[in-house]
């Protein structure tokens, strides 16, 4: 007899744990049940007396929320009763049976799972969220929802920080609508992808069925995209097959990727996406030029604007060159009565020592250059000075050395005269797992970075790591002793596997101010200011340089698209935009 392959057992074992929802007899007097979310309201189609009735469920949706039928009887039936408003999502319906699962041999190391509780999990499963660029959720609401028997809110958080880091939503079908199959759900798995630990989502996953395994309930579901390759590796790694459900959804302008190919904006990158996208729910209309390098043209009416990304044709040449110049940006925040760091030409060896000894730190980087190429930070020994200057070298003939001053690394983006949002950035680290060499961790740190930010940010294995880690008395090819932190690179470029954190709220008005009056200095209307501050809700600073491409997806809760086609069509501006405060830490 042959043997059944994976996708046999998967569809036989699909089709028997279906019958009896297939065949449950719905009072026709019952509503069906929707149970609300915070993102938008989960609609059980099998619930429901008729297909109209699923229909209305699901259109009845909400402003910037999202609506999701799962479990319909006859999918094309219930497209049919609405074709121009309801789409099949592509997405793939896993179970796992709670007979078959194991538990892991091993407990989360770095990080813990347990139970949201307070405003503050609450206010983390939110930045959570947005990291994961899902559908923003009312940080009231999660909290009031705590102890909901329906819903199950589990969190991850960092040991060593108390920062949340992950988090997963469970419906108990049990009590939601008294399910005779003893069934589970989970929603909404999302991980932080700026985080430097491992098996945070296999953790939640696990701890979920086993919260529900311990209830007596027989299986949980998810819904998850076709093309998540990593996400199906890890359901199927642990025991989830693959079952003939489909969910149906509304079509609205978050979903439109989802059934509007577009093959010219489908390969923007995340920066020129962000805007893409705000400009199509206002309705303008894009023209994508160059794909690769962000280049389009957004139209509304009479009026076109040529975009490289964020940097527009508003800005003006004068104001492109002197951001692009580290030398003149420097010069015009003088002018300005700024505060800047230290600052000198590279130049001969001697000269450079001199430099050097003055200041015993300094950072060695070309005078213009983008995404944090050449820079070499905290440079200390004459040696490793040389070695930097070289490098820098390589990027533009002009290399500067400059005061190397400690403290947080602020991004400010100033839109049209207002700051809009403010991040920390944090220079990349890796945690030990006992196990793994540097290199390796490093490695397995860039996959999650690139899959998190497509493809626009990863840890160089380059002289610079390898100096850093050496400055920590490590080699690359060493082991790092389990749960020890180490910072692998100084920078805290985001291209260079660096990290943001939104800390929009907490900015000192005094730290907007002097962001808007270096905008003004360098009269471009799109600026990324970065500052060095002892604290971010102090008044002390200094200025290092402007970047006149910010990337606005790196600031996500914040408006930052809402107020950059603000910027550029201010009649398509409406009521009602996010206010930053609202969506900030």
């Amino acid at each position: 007899m042959k043997k059944s392959t994976p996708h046999h057992r998967l569809e036989r074992i699909g089709t028997d744990s279906l019958r009896n929802w297939e065949g449950v007899h719905v009072d026709e007097d019952s509503p069906g049940c929707a149970i609300e979310m915070g993102w938008g309201r989960v609609v059980f189609a099998h619930t429901f007396a008729n297909q109209q009735d699923v229909v209305d469920a699901v259109l009845d949706e909400e402003p910037g929320r999202r609506n999701i039928s799962l479990y319909p009887r006859d999918p094309h039936v219930l497209l049919s009763l609405a074709p121009q408003e309801l789409f099949l999502d592509p997405s793939h319906t896993y179970r796992l049976m709670f007979s078959v699962y194991r538990p892991a041999k091993r407990a989360p190391r770095g990080f813990i799972i347990r139970r949201m509780q307070s405003r503050a999990d609450a206010a983390g499963v939110r930045r959570v969220y947005a990291s994961a660029k899902m559908v923003p959720v009312d940080e009231d609401f999660l909290f009031e929802s705590r102890a909901s028997k329906r819903r199950s809110y589990w969190v991850a958080e960092d040991e060593a920080t108390g920062e949340i880091i992950g988090t997963v939503t469970g419906i108990d079908h049990v009590d939601a609508f008294d399910d005779t199959e003893q069934g589970t759900s989970l929603w909404a798995l999302a991980v932080h992808p700026d985080i430097p630990h491992v098996g945070v989502g296999e953790a939640l996953v696990r701890y979920l069925a086993e919260s529900y395994l311990s209830r007596g309930r027989q299986y949980m579901d998810l819904s998850v995209m076709h093309d998540n390759v990593p996400a199906i590796r890890l359901y199927e790694k642990l025991g989830f097959q693959r079952v003939p459900v489909f969910c149906v959804k509304k079509k609205n302008p978050y979903n439109e990727p989802l059934f509007v190919p577009n093959e010219a904006a489908k390969d923007l990158g995340p920066y020129a996406q962000i805007i893409v996208r705000e400009a199509r729910r206002r309705g303008i209309a894009e023209d994508v030029h160059d794909a690769e390098r962000g280049v389009f043209t957004l139209t509304l009416g009479g009026r076109s604007i040529i975009c490289h990304e964020s940097l527009t044709e508003l800005t003006s040449a004068i104001a492109f060159q002197w951001c692009d110049d580290k030398c003149q940006t420097r010069a015009r925040l003088v002018e300005a009565g700024l505060p800047v760091p230290g600052q000198a030409l590279a130049g001969d060896a001697e000269a450079n020592r001199a430099f050097l000894e003055r200041y015993q730190r300094i950072v060695v980087k070309p005078a213009r250059g983008e995404q944090g190429g050449g820079v070499s930070v905290d440079i200390r020994d004459p040696d490793d000075l040389e070695v930097a200057v070289r490098k820098a070298s390589e990027i533009c003939e002009t290399v500067l050395l400059e005061e190397f001053v400690t403290g947080h690394d602020l991004r400010l983006v100033v839109i049209h005269g207002e700051m809009v949002a403010a991040a920390v950035r944090r220079p990349p680290r890796i945690v030990g797992s006992g196990q793994h060499t540097i290199r390796a961790l490093i490695e397995r740190r860039n996959r999650r970075r690139m899959r998190a930010t497509g493809g626009e940010s990863r840890i160089p294995l380059d002289e610079e790591t390898e100096r850093y880690v050496r400055v920590a008395g490590y080699g690359m090819d060493d082991v790092l002793p389990s749960g020890e932190r180490l910072v692998v690179r100084r920078a805290a470029n985001l291209h260079t596997g660096g990290t943001l954190h939104d800390v929009t709220d907490r900015v000192h008005p005094a730290l907007a101010r002097a962001a808007i009056r270096s905008a003004s200095a360098l009269r471009i209307p799109v600026v990324g200011m970065d500052f060095i501050v002892p604290a971010v809700d102090g008044d002390e600073f200094v200025i290092l340089e402007a970047n006149e491409r910010p990337g606005l997806a790196n600031h996500e809760p914040q408006p930052t698209a809402e107020r950059f086609i603000d910027f550029l069509f201010p009649e398509s501006a409406v009521s009602g935009h996010r206010d930053i405060k609202e969506t900030s830490e």
